[in-house]
């Protein structure tokens, strides 16, 4: 394979942690721009089945796969069905699965995505081809369901006075571009120098929803223990602390041994089905956060599967649901 061409987050912490061998098959559930593919590729023998639900990630790839000598299947879908595209494929397990959480510096940088303030756009925000868009929650959504949308999911502790300014606005002229709603947002949110965009918060917390990522992120960690290997690794880089919570929770109740008192009846423990490699977040270097200030925030977390069965799905989430918000629920 040729020289990466796009080093992710954490790139080389996270191929070190899921150690790729010749002859594994692995899955890298965020495609993207391909850094992780090409790191596994670079190791002989290994088959490789990368995702993404952008279709514009897919297209970048192409190349990629020519170059593989078939050994990179690139899918379009979302990361939350891996274990269903592994079977698709004939493959029913894999030796590794590896995540970076999130939407792409690519993203980021297009403006007609709608995902950042820093350049005007439509207010889209989604990741896939379809559904609804960031600009279709702005004009339908609740002011209670915006606030808890802009509260729960952004951590924007002004996120009331920023509803009730979105639902009084948008009955004049609704909102379609992102400066249209950075604008409302700064004269709501008062910020000192050296702070944030006040619209940070709340244009993380639209991404977030419009495309049900702590949902999908969810179900896609269950769908790794499902496909991994006895011995199989998992690893994942976060780049928020929603996201991380999420990671630490699983992994912490999957890896979990013993418990109970002496001193009250024994209660049949689950086996864990994962042993952590990671006790505490791996975190960027102070290299590569000047390199790349995206780095800052970001947490590795991985773990090594174990030969106990998969556990049960975890109770639902707490936060807002895009369809429920949508029909009015």
């Amino acid at each position: 394979m040729s020289p990466a061409a796009h080093i992710p987050v954490l790139g080389r912490e996270a191929i070190d942690h899921l150690a790729p061998r010749a002859g594994g098959i692995y899955v890298d559930a965020t495609f993207g721009a391909g850094g992780y593919s090409r790191a596994i590729l670079d190791v002989p023998g290994t088959r490789l089945i990368a995702i993404d639900r952008d279709r514009t990630a897919i297209a970048g790839g192409a190349d990629l796969v020519a170059r593989s000598a078939g050994r990179l299947t690139l899918v379009e879908h979302r990361f939350s069905d891996l274990a269903e595209v592994c079977a698709a494929q004939g493959v029913d397990a894999v030796d590794g699965v590896v995540m970076d959480v999130g939407v792409s510096s690519m993203q980021l940088d297009q403006a007609g995505r709608g995902f950042s303030f820093r350049l005007d756009g439509p207010l889209d925000m989604r990741m896939g081809q379809s559904g609804p868009t960031a600009a279709d929650v702005v004009a339908r959504a609740s002011e209670s369901d915006l606030a808890d949308i802009i509260y729960q999911l952004g951590e924007e502790r002004h996120s009331r006075r920023i509803a009730r300014a979105i639902v009084a606005d948008r009955q004049e002229t609704p909102f379609t571009t992102t400066r249209a709603l950075a604008d409302l947002v700064g004269r709501v949110v008062r910020s000192k120098p050296g702070d944030i965009h006040p619209a940070t918060r709340t244009f993380q917390a639209l991404r977030i929803f419009v495309n049900e990522e702590l949902e999908e992120l969810q179900t896609a960690l269950a769908a790794a223990e499902r496909v991994l290997k006895p011995g199989g690794r998992l690893v994942v880089v976060s780049f928020h602390s929603l996201e991380d919570r999420i990671v630490k929770n699983f992994l912490s109740a999957r890896s979990k041994t013993g418990g109970g008192s002496r001193h009250l009846p024994e209660v049949a423990q689950v086996p864990p089905s994962f042993q952590l490699l990671t006790r505490r977040p791996v975190v960027a270097g102070e290299d590569e956060v000047a390199h790349n200030p995206r780095a800052r925030s970001a947490k590795l977390r991985a773990a090594e599967r174990t030969s106990a069965p998969a556990h049960e799905d975890d109770e639902a989430s707490s936060w807002p649901k895009l369809s429920d918000v949508l029909r009015g629920g």
